[in-house]
């Protein structure tokens, strides 16, 4: 390798101020190398005779360049680029961390987020068709607060446990290094009321009542000795005086460091206009803690009968539907929203069903599974269907990315690649952002006098001691079993180091609920293992591991982590973990190993760790022997790599990149058009308030699926059921405009005398009640017909498996049943001759289905139905005058799946397009809804994936129950996605 020349190198003397001189122009010679392995020039000055001491003369008051003096700054921090120091050369590096400390940790950050900051009018002007606000809104499922509440008094606002990176990314984006105005939309938490005192000190309690006797004697003496005196009733759950309520908007929303607009959930039965009543407040939470959580991160629990299922999903969506709301309420036009984590999986299309133009964006915390693990679970097609709500996707690592890309392909029968899904007319671009830590508050946390004082401690304790340090939430997924399983391995492997190393192990309690069986609880095993290896190896002097079940306090926690010599981290399956990250900051100076789970999210980012798999207890326990024995500049090399990768990958960086990304792929995606999962509850409630309602339904691909064999696309029981009683209510006007003959009709929907049908695309009509049907083509010329059946019978002796369907008013090519390939090679010239010799002879049109061609009048359609429709039933409106139940069609549903059914939506769209007050429909009533393939571009408002959503959407509105349609009363007569539909609209489960 080329080498520097020597005037670059030369090391001014210790103590010395001078720099070295700057090269004259003969030195400064162009390297050969690639840039990326060129040495580095940085040791001249930009400026000469300008070095630091220019700016830290004595007397002179502190500047941002001027170097604080203080004790637990990052002292001994290399810098974030690694060539700026020779290699090894860690001395030098800590010498140089020494000098600037905190302000040189806050320039660091600034050289990672780039030499200037982006300014909100700089990404305004590079993406002028944005029209951005300026402001964020982040949906996060908890606030960064744990709340305390006393009756009139401000509340208590303690820092909440867990997700210090997600908070610290919300402090970043709300302090003045950020350009956007940040708002978070969070709920409020379970809500804690301290016991009151007796007697605290100079506010007495307004009544003991509620309070304990100190002694059981000491209670009162009733004056009635026979009859005790009444007991006020208990009542269930904890009321909060709306003025409480204000009180804690008023100061979460004035909170200077992160400013938070609370979710209040309850039901509605629970809430009045005076106040709020909270009951059994963690059944928010449960659906997520008990179904995604275990199943994301790789545990299924076995099948219930569903119960339970049911109302946990129904809360799961009510509670999405009420952060949608709030968010709804301070959204402005320009507004970014970021959704964070699996509590919130369906608000993405929530928010994008209201806000067509809403620019959203989800990230995950946490691991996303396999679609084959990701199948196991009963909801999985509206869990993915929410989160293609956004524009862009995010992900801890790779792997996840890759699976959710996957799972969209395999069970929604979306194409996607690694860079994202096609969904709903759009691009869902999906990205890789490793979340970061802020380093500077980390690194100020970690050597405070406190933390100092308890790390001295601690080395004192186990002094000639070789420390492992493992935190872990005591859950399942952490791998403490692993890891104390791979400890005791590690003593029998490898006797030399027995009473010479001690496993320092907290697990704090976990904040999930996990559904476990008595024998199989985490916390039993861990005690056991434990016993064991303490009985095994320990003696009454001394315990090879010391576990502490417990919460720590924030200076204990970071003096182990600077205590320890090695760090063992085993999770079996995680998102990003921060313990990690954490360690590598507070060894700075020591620079022990880290040793990491390959399951972790963290894995992929700090590569110059020691990955292990936990599973492999002979594996880990070699590693941890490697690590004790590992010299001392192969630790310093780690731990500078490990080191330079958090700092410059910190959560500031994190947050940034994640919003650039945003920004740029929203820059890309202006002319995009989504059309939006359909919103059962927001339709639920237009049909409920309307007194006249139309309902057109196409029949194949839409009320049933699509078959091989035309014939064999008959109504199930269930959408049989649900169109009679849709049928029934006077009120309603349903309808069935398909391609299909009168025959096929009569025969499997003509006993439902109610229901009105279109035949052959617009060709024929029977109005309900009546047997009669009309002919609106009898005056047409069908000349044409002998012609089109000349040419589909050629095709059809060159197409083995193809067929004519013969209609009164159309002919139909059907290859359905042919080879796909040979079929549609064929389609394409059987077309392309149609359209050069009848389609131009004629006044006839070729329209391509799904596997099929079709010839037809050009002015029959069902576009021309549905006008028909409508403006016959406005007109009996209007002449009934007064005792009209309604002045016009107050909700009409329209839906379809191909092509043709795109004449009906454009002509909805048509009727409803004016507003001012003239339009046949109003458009705010109008359901255009369009079935099938994600990809395809539709005038169609909405959008569902399959036939089986449309008979779920039927049965919602006609109010029939399960899919056998048998099921008893109450919660379980319904499908868990309808149930979860009408609570939402109704604010509570339905009992009955």
């Amino acid at each position: 390798m080329e080498q520097t020349p020597k005037d670059k190198n030369t090391d001014p003397p210790e103590g010395s101020s001078q720099t070295a001189p700057r090269p004259d122009l003969q030195g400064r010679i162009e390297s050969s190398l690639p840039p990326h392995i060129r040495p580095p020039v940085i040791e001249v000055p930009v400026t000469p005779g300008i070095t630091r001491e220019t700016y830290d003369s004595e007397g002179q008051e502190d500047n941002y360049f001027s170097a604080k003096k203080t004790d637990h700054a990052l002292a001994a921090s290399p810098p974030p680029i690694s060539s700026a120091f020779a290699p090894g050369d860690f001395e030098a590096q800590a010498a140089a961390g020494a000098e600037s400390s905190t302000d040189f940790l806050r320039r660091v950050t600034d050289a990672v987020m780039g030499e200037r900051k982006d300014s909100l009018s700089e990404i305004r002007k590079e993406t002028p068709d944005l029209s951005l606000s300026g402001n964020i809104i982040s949906a996060t499922f908890n606030i960064p607060h744990a709340l305390k509440y006393r009756k009139g008094s401000d509340w208590e606002l303690q820092p909440r446990r867990g997700q210090s990176a997600l908070f610290d990314a919300f402090s970043y984006l709300a302090s003045d290094d950020s350009p956007w105005n940040h708002t978070v939309v969070a709920w409020t938490g379970e809500i804690e009321t301290p016991p009151d005192s007796i007697s605290p000190p100079l506010t007495p309690p307004a009544t003991t009542v509620h309070i304990s006797p100190l002694n059981a004697l000491s209670k009162p003496v009733p004056l009635d000795g026979e009859n005790a005196p009444p007991t006020p009733p208990l009542v269930d759950g904890l009321w909060i005086p709306c003025e409480d309520m204000q009180r804690l908007e008023h100061q979460l929303t004035h909170d200077k460091k992160i400013k938070t607009v609370p979710v209040w959930l309850a039901d509605d039965v629970e809430g009045h206009d005076d106040g709020i009543r909270l009951k059994d407040q963690a059944r928010w939470r449960r659906y997520a803690e008990h179904e995604l959580y275990p199943l994301f991160h790789y545990k299924q629990h076995e099948p219930t009968d569903g119960r339970a299922e049911k109302t946990q999903w129904a809360d799961y969506y009510r509670m999405n539907k009420k952060f949608a709301n709030k968010i709804l309420e301070i959204y402005k036009p320009g507004d970014i929203v970021i959704v964070h984590d699996y509590n919130l999986m369906l608000l993405p299309s929530m928010l994008r069903a209201r806000a067509k133009h809403m620019y959203i964006s989800f990230f995950l915390h946490s691991p996303f599974p396999s679609s084959e693990f990701l199948r196991c679970l009963p909801r999985r097609k509206e869990i993915l269907e929410g989160v293609l709500g956004s524009n862009l996707v995010g992900f801890q690592s790779y792997s996840y990315s890759r699976h959710f890309a996957s799972s969209c392909t395999r069970v929604l029968g979306f194409p996607s690649d690694t860079t994202g899904v096609d969904a709903y007319g759009a691009r869902v671009e999906i990205g890789v952002f490793p979340i970061g830590i802020d380093a500077i508050k980390v690194a100020k946390m970690a050597w405070t006098d406190s933390v100092n004082n308890k790390y001295e401690s601690l080395k004192k304790i186990y002094e000639g001691k070789k420390i492992i340090v493992g935190r872990d939430r005591l859950d399942s997924v952490r791998g403490v079993a692993q890891k104390l399983m791979a400890f005791e391995r590690f003593l029998e492997q490898y006797p030399e180091w027995r009473e010479k190393v001690v496993l320092i192990q907290v697990t704090s309690p976990t904040n999930i609920e996990e559904k476990e069986d008595p024998e199989n609880k985490i916390a039993s095993r861990v005690n056991e293992l434990v016993t064991k290896i303490n009985g095994l190896y320990g003696s009454l002097s001394f315990s090879p591991v010391q576990h502490f079940p417990q919460y720590i306090s924030q200076d204990e926690y970071f003096a182990l982590l600077r205590a320890g010599d090695i760090g063992l981290i085993t999770s079996v399956r995680d998102g990003m973990n921060t313990t990690s990250l954490e360690y590598v900051i507070c060894q700075r100076e020591t620079a022990g190993p880290l040793i990491l789970s390959e399951f972790s999210g963290t894995a992929g980012s700090l590569r110059s760790a020691i990955h292990i798999n936990p599973w492999d207890l002979s594996g880990v326990a070699e590693q941890i022997d490697r690590a004790l024995k590992m010299s001392e500049s192969e630790r310093k090399d780690m731990e500078k790599k490990l080191l330079s990768h958090v700092i410059n990958r910190n959560v500031q960086f994190w947050i940034a990149g994640f919003l650039r990304r945003l920004v740029t792929v929203l820059g890309t995606r202006t002319k995009a058009v989504t059309t939006p999962l359909l919103d059962r509850s927001m339709l639920l409630t237009k049909y409920r308030d309307a007194k006249k309602r139309l309902f057109m339904f196409d029949y194949d691909g839409t009320l049933t699926p699509i078959v091989r064999e035309p014939s064999a696309a008959v109504p199930s029981e269930r959408i049989l059921k649900s169109l009679e009683a849709l049928a029934a209510d006077e009120r309603n006007a349903v309808w069935i405009i398909s391609g299909r003959d009168q025959e096929f009709l009569t025969q499997h929907l003509g006993h439902i005398t109610q229901l009105g049908f279109s035949a052959e695309h617009g060709s024929f009509m029977k109005n309900p009640g009546s047997t009669e049907w009309e002919n609106l083509a009898d005056k047409f010329d069908m000349g044409w017909q002998a012609e089109v059946q000349a040419v589909f019978q050629k095709y059809t002796d060159k197409v083995p498996g193809s067929f004519i369907e013969r209609k009164k008013c159309a002919l139909t090519w059907h290859y359905r049943l042919a080879d796909p390939e040979q079929g549609l090679h064929a389609s394409r010239e059987c077309h392309k001759e149609l359209e050069t010799t009848v389609g131009r002879k004629w006044d006839v049109e070729v329209m391509v289905g799904k596997a099929n061609l079709e010839v037809r009048p050009t002015f029959i359609n069902k576009g021309e139905i549905v006008k028909r429709l409508v403006a016959t039933y406005n007109a009996e409106l209007q002449a009934a005058g007064e005792n009209a139940v309604a002045k016009k069609v107050e909700f009409a549903l329209c839906m379809g799946d191909d092509f043709t059914d795109e004449d009906m939506f454009r002509a909805l769209n048509g009727l409803s397009a004016p507003t001012d007050g003239s339009a046949e429909v109003e458009g705010d009533n109008c359901f255009s809804v369009t079935v099938g393939a994600s990809t395809k571009v539709t005038l169609a408002g909405w959008h569902l994936l399959e036939p089986e959503d449309v008979i779920e959407c039927v049965a919602l509105l006609a109010g029939v129950g399960a899919a056998n349609g048998d099921a008893p009363g109450g919660v379980l007569s319904m499908s868990e996605v309808n149930l979860a539909a009408v609570s939402a609209v109704e604010d509570h489960i339905p009992q009955n």
